[in-house]
């Protein structure tokens, strides 16, 4: 099991690559078990974490790291999706804007905000998702979600271009900042590009194509799978011994001998293989999530 840091192209949803994988995975080792961690919308492109096998089950920490994006805005030009797939609904003149006006207004978009998502959403409201609803024409109140935006670079700023670099806690919609930056100024913005550069620990440096992992003539594709004890390296760890990883996996607890603080543990094998994930239980550790079997010994 493992992580792939794909490169999505621009063009596809998340789940096109997902499936995309699937099928691959499949053809090599039978397994079907592939998912994602962060969706991307399909005009963006950039690191995409694709969960394989077991690592799925994982899919939750990897998700909460924090993610760096590239984004383009286009200001005085909004629309209904807040992105360059929508339609327009007003236009303005933004030429006309000082570097130092678009600054000082950034500025009231860092640290901790409430962001309301944008209404074309993957998000559910009364058991329908919200884009589904805009499709149908209704518009509906959505309530803000607090989000944390930790630096907001200026990368260059063309009037009535804008670039950015956005450094952020998961689950911001970099889509609703553009619009809420428009708003702020008072002449409308869209997202018009978006390239996500680092989710976690995984970054665009190290990314692989999708193109070049699909190629059937690559027999050792999954060579660019990623461990977990590299991938989680930034969560509280520890190394345990088989016996107790056999312990674990019959749902038992183990000593809390080392100390940490840390309620959730990544416990590791000293192969660095992940035995399971455990949770702090008084003086002992409890499984959570156990990746280890134990031996059959009936026969």
């Amino acid at each position: 099991m493992g992580f792939l840091n794909v490169d999505k192209p621009i063009g596809m949803t998340s789940h096109d690559v997902v499936a995309r994988i699937r099928r691959r995975l499949t053809q090599t080792t039978g397994s079907k078990k592939v998912g994602h961690a962060g969706t991307l919308d399909p005009l963006a492109s950039g690191v995409l974490v694709v969960c394989i096998q077991q690592a799925t089950r994982l899919s939750e920490y990897i998700m909460h790291g924090i993610k760096t994006y590239e984004a383009r805005i286009r200001l005085g030009v909004e629309t209904d999706t807040y992105d360059a797939e929508g339609e327009i609904v007003s236009e303005r003149d933004a030429t006309y804007l000082q570097r130092e006006a678009v600054e000082n207004a950034l500025m009231q978009f860092t640290g901790e905000i409430a962001q309301v998502p944008p209404m074309y959403s993957a998000i559910k409201q009364g058991g329908r998702k919200l884009y589904d609803l805009a499709r149908a024409g209704q518009v509906v109140e959505r309530e803000a979600r607090t989000v944390t935006i930790h630096a907001l670079d200026v990368l260059a700023y063309e009037p009535p271009e804008l670039s950015l670099r956005v450094t952020c806690s998961s689950g911001t919609y970099i889509r609703s900042l553009a619009h809420d930056l428009g708003a702020a100024l008072g002449i409308g913005a869209h997202l018009s590009a978006l390239r996500r550069t680092r989710s976690g620990t995984f970054s665009i440096a190290d990314a692989v194509p999708l193109n070049v992992l699909l190629d059937e003539a690559d027999a050792d594709w999954l060579r660019h799978c990623i461990a977990p004890h590299d991938a989680l390296a930034d969560y509280p760890a520890l190394t345990i011994t088989q016996q107790q990883a056999q312990i674990l996996a019959r749902g038992q607890q183990i000593p809390r001998e080392e100390s940490t603080e840390a309620e959730l543990v990544f416990a590791y094998l000293p192969d660095n293989r992940l035995a399971a994930v455990v949770q702090a239980h008084g003086e002992m550790w409890q499984p959570h999530k156990v990746f280890v079997t134990v031996p059959d010994t009936t026969g």
